[in-house]
């Protein structure tokens, strides 16, 4: 006698830390935020943003989302790669989960790109890995606003060639149903002045294409990031930076501060 498979949902783990656990408060910060967003007039195939407290990084996060409001019922699928904060990984994790859940709803894992990528030897499954991660889910109530109905892959990155994370990016790359989105803040704990230096060289590295110059101090996700430059160089698209700012010029102090920047690739 078989008995059917149960479902294996992701839940918030952030939630009332990062952002709202209220869906009603949550969709209203998230419009909020995108409200206060001037529209740029791009379609982005791919979109690297911040991941911190919406208070913190929220509005830089939504200018890059806002360029997805002509793509709301484009895009079908969406790539999310982000970096382990709690978690050692030996290359690439996905999740042992049917849907990601947030105050907005369950978003469905897409199970057809995660067995095209299951195969390579720097892709694993590790459900320990996501549960506690906030690199990704902090991105998903933006998707879930700014988009009308997708399926998600997320991925997170650790340790691992950024030859190999462009390997996967390719596999995953689709055509204009999938967006893909690297999560990553900028440096860390720099007083204030030095971080806007050491932020603009690394604005500076991604617009050139230059990922060979970013280091984990100057971006978190920097090896989620140096792998999609590489495809990004090899297909010859551009890159464009969206905004940017640092926790001292949003809700924290200026003696210790994080970066954050949105960037689109088009």
């Amino acid at each position: 006698m078989s008995t059917a498979k149960s479902t294996l949902i992701r839940p918030p783990a952030v939630a009332k830390l990062f952002y709202s656990g209220d869906s009603l408060e949550l969709a209203s910060d998230v419009s909020r935020l995108l409200s206060q967003v001037n529209p740029q007039y791009l379609e982005p195939k791919a979109l690297i943003v911040p991941h911190a407290g919406y208070i913190y990084s929220g509005k830089t996060a939504a200018s890059g989302y806002k360029l997805l409001s002509n793509l709301k019922h484009k895009i079908s699928k969406v790539v999310l790669l982000g970096p382990c904060h709690r978690v050692a990984v030996n290359g690439m994790a996905l999740p042992d989960a049917d849907y990601f859940a947030t105050p907005l709803g369950d978003i469905p894992v897409n199970s057809e790109s995660a067995a095209l990528i299951s195969n390579l030897s720097q892709v694993s499954i590790s459900q320990h890995a996501h549960q506690d991660e906030h690199s990704l889910e902090v991105q998903l109530p933006f998707l879930q606003t700014q988009l009308v109905d997708f399926t998600l892959t997320p991925i997170v990155v650790g340790k691992c060639s950024s030859q190999l994370v462009a390997e996967v990016i390719e596999k995953l790359w689709g055509e204009e149903e999938t967006l893909i989105v690297i999560s990553s803040d900028l440096s860390h704990f720099l007083d204030y002045q030095s971080a806007i230096k050491i932020d603009k060289i690394t604005t500076l590295a991604i617009e050139q294409l230059n990922g060979e110059l970013i280091s984990a101090d100057m971006a978190c996700g920097s090896t989620a990031i140096k792998g999609l430059l590489k495809v990004v160089k090899q297909k010859r698209m551009k890159i464009k930076k969206i905004a940017q700012c640092n926790s001292g010029d949003t809700a924290g102090d200026k003696n210790r501060v994080v970066g954050y920047a949105s960037y689109a690739i088009y």
